[in-house]
């Protein structure tokens, strides 16, 4: 690993801020040398947000001067990860994941192989043995990953089937809930059915305290986009205004074909149905996919 020159560390980047468990990782390095890795590790913290680039300036200086400590390659990979630099965050994530065995970033590392053009070996990370010890929030990141890159390769209703036990799924929303919303509705908007789409942006605003996704602008895009104008609104009987489906009638019917149980629901492809199974998932039932929560209260 070549040596870097050490970028000029920002102000406020002390030693001692940094994690006490990856405080007690660098024990095993000089004293001067692991005061020196933790500042700029701490700098990396500091710039992600808002410099992701310098963050990864600090973090490869920490991985040259400690190239076999697990913390020092994951702030690497995470840096460029963020910086849009995967082919980088692949080697640094995947040899975190070497030395200290943990799974936590699965999602990132099949996000980077999407981030590469590969969204086919992303999917593939649905069927890593260790996908079964994610916390919750691990396991909606790889979904979400795992819907975009059935995305990416144009099967808009298999990222959609992807995403609906657990994005439909009731209770209290969880700190992940309003990006696995915003991901379901892209799903949806991408396979054709945008005003399901519509609902879902909406129900992932209203939860959205912190600004994690833009799901207000999508939301507004879309009802203005299909909102007719003065001329339209005066002249329902146009042949140019939607077309509402008749009693009983399928408003996706133009979805195209699907394969039907003995229940009447959709059947999904075996490689699918074999991907949710291994996650624990299973297909949500036609009948149960109405209620779209908006919000804490909803859920309640």
């Amino acid at each position: 690993r070549p040596r870097a020159e050490a970028p000029e560390l920002p102000e406020g980047a002390k030693p001692e801020l940094l994690d006490r468990e990856i405080r007690k990782e660098l024990r095993s390095l000089p004293h001067s040398l692991a005061a020196k890795v933790a500042s700029h590790l701490v700098a990396a913290a500091m710039l992600l947000d808002d410099d992701p680039r310098a963050a990864l300036a600090h973090a490869r200086f920490a991985a040259t001067r400690a190239s076999r400590l697990p913390a020092t390659r994951e702030a690497a990979g995470i840096a460029a990860y963020r910086a849009g630099e995967y082919a980088v965050a692949l080697v640094e994530l995947r040899a975190a994941r070497r030395m200290d065995g943990s799974p936590r970033h699965l999602p990132l590392i099949a996000d980077s192989e999407r981030g590469l053009g590969r969204p086919e070996r992303a999917i593939e990370y649905l069927n890593d043995p260790a996908v079964a010890e994610l916390d919750p929030a691990g396991r909606a990141e790889l979904l979400i990953v795992a819907s975009g890159a059935r995305r990416d390769m144009g099967q808009p209703e298999a990222a959609v089937v992807l995403l609906r036990e657990e994005a439909t799924r009731p209770g209290e929303p969880r700190p992940w809930t309003a990006r696995l919303r915003y991901a379901y509705a892209e799903a949806l908007l991408a396979a054709g059915h945008p005003q399901e789409a519509l609902r879902w942006f909406e129900s992932a605003a209203a939860i959205d305290e912190d600004g994690e996704t833009d799901a207000d602008e999508r939301a507004y895009e879309l009802m203005t986009r299909d909102a007719p104008d003065d001329a339209d609104a005066s002249a329902p009987g146009d042949a140019d205004h939607e077309k509402l489906p008749a009693e009983g009638e399928d408003a996706h019917a133009d979805a195209g074909p699907a394969d039907l149980d003995e229940d009447g629901d959709e059947q999904l492809p075996p490689d699918l149905a074999d991907l949710l199974a291994g996650l624990g998932l299973r297909e949500v039932p036609a009948a149960q996919r109405e209620r779209v929560p908006e919000g804490p209260a909803a859920e309640a």
